[in-house]
């Protein structure tokens, strides 16, 4: 579809028949204390994007600004939303449902933008792709990549989960662990691009990197039946995946699809709260550090934070924050109530939809369709649950102590 690129702080607006990453005028304002100035919005002709109404199978990748050539290699495909019987119970809201997206072949939602990276570098014959990630984003590049015989370069820091780091090892990736923050390995993967050539997939740093994960809107207004939840929780680091997920959502609104957005509601964790804090007090001051359990949403410097902001009040939407005990509590609740493998930071929407129940049902009542975006396996990060669970003690191998066992409180 052809498309321009406009930039979300001064309008300026750009062809896209080259590659680019951010407003130059705007990014000349960066410094370290204030969220990234610059980032660059797509925006497709009206007319192609309206005459989508009328197709029949409406695909994700039919609001793609690049096709991708061939996706059998690695399909992006439609995952599961569940409807939580045990969660529903509990917390009395009938129309609550789970988008499970730790069910895509990488284990986490981050393959979405790295199917329409492969596609961005397929238009334009590149075969080296350099980013930076805290793990999940790094997993689902590399992957993808070694599906499609692209070479990844992958910035990380040291302390990232060892489990996803050694997924984008086992890939094929050329791994860079930095003494340093995400935010370190960000700069780096940029200098990296800048002097030895490739795509930078970083999120919101390439704007491609949202239009992937719009897709998880897509497949919610086909599954749902032409339709879109009332309420939609997400869990926010960076900013990227959530201004995405809104970013579908408006896509179908300007094509004439949907006639209201669903109210987008960004979960942080209080140790990471940069964009919270943001949405509140209208400041765009990054933090000092950012320290969560939740380490794919451990974010100082959100690299989307304006454009989440402004996607959250373009849907009327909020923040909420919780607590790295919340969080905990959303995981071992999804295990236990609803049979939900999930990692603490995909737990975060789940701990947000908890601490916010009875406001959202006084102002929407209890029919209201809520849905939380789940976006990350547990089996990414299993010391998490180090000090939360621990192995029963063993049996002797007999009857006896098998009716023991299960005589005891008879």
């Amino acid at each position: 579809m052809n498309f321009k690129y406009v930039c979300n702080d001064c309008g300026a607006e750009y062809s896209s028949d080259e590659i680019r990453y951010t407003c130059p005028k705007c990014e000349s304002k960066n410094n370290d204390k204030e969220f990234r100035f610059g980032n660059l919005n797509v925006v497709f002709d009206e007319g192609e994007l309206r005459a989508l109404a009328g197709k029949r199978n409406l695909k994700p990748q039919d609001f793609f600004p690049y096709r991708l050539k061939d996706d059998k290699p690695f399909p992006v495909a439609l995952t599961p939303i569940v409807k939580p019987l045990g969660a529903s119970k509990k917390l009395g809201l009938k129309n609550l449902s789970f988008k499970l997206d730790c069910q895509l072949l990488s284990g986490s939602f981050k393959d979405r933008a790295s199917q329409a990276v492969i596609a961005q570098a397929q238009a334009f014959k590149q075969k080296k792709i350099a980013l930076a990630s805290t793990g999940n984003a790094g997993a689902a590049m590399s992957a993808i990549g070694a599906a499609y015989g692209m070479e990844i370069v992958l910035f990380v820091p040291e302390k990232a989960p060892v489990n996803k780091l050694m997924q984008s090892i086992l890939y094929g990736a050329t791994v860079v662990p930095v003494k340093g923050t995400y935010d370190d390995a960000f700069a780096l993967s940029i200098c990296y691009t800048k002097n030895f050539g490739g795509i930078n997939r970083n999120t919101a740093y390439n704007p491609i990197t949202i239009e992937g994960k719009k897709s998880v809107s897509i497949e919610l207004y086909n599954q749902m039946g032409k339709k879109v939840p009332d309420v939609v929780y997400v869990p926010v680091g960076d900013g990227c995946i959530i201004s995405g997920v809104a970013k579908g959502f408006v896509d179908l609104r300007d094509a004439g699809m949907i006639d209201h957005l669903p109210h987008i509601v960004a979960v942080q964790s209080t140790a990471s709260n940069a964009i919270a804090q943001a949405f509140e007090t209208g400041k765009f001051l990054n933090l000092d550090a950012a320290t969560t359990i939740a380490d794919s949403i451990s974010v100082a410097s959100p690299a989307a934070g304006r454009q989440a902001v402004m996607r959250i009040r373009e849907s009327e939407g909020w923040c909420v924050q919780v607590s790295d005990n919340e969080i905990k509590a959303a995981q071992l609740a999804l295990a236990r109530d609803c049979g939900v493998f999930a990692e603490p930071a995909a737990s975060a929407s789940y701990a947000g939809l908890l601490k916010d129940r009875d406001s959202l049902v006084e102002k929407f009542g209890k029919d209201v369709n809520v849905l939380c975006l789940l976006t990350g396996t547990a089996f990414k990060d299993m010391k998490v649950f180090d000090k939360a669970v621990k192995m029963p003690a063993s049996i002797d191998n007999s009857e006896d102590a098998v009716l023991a066992r299960f005589s005891k409180g008879r």
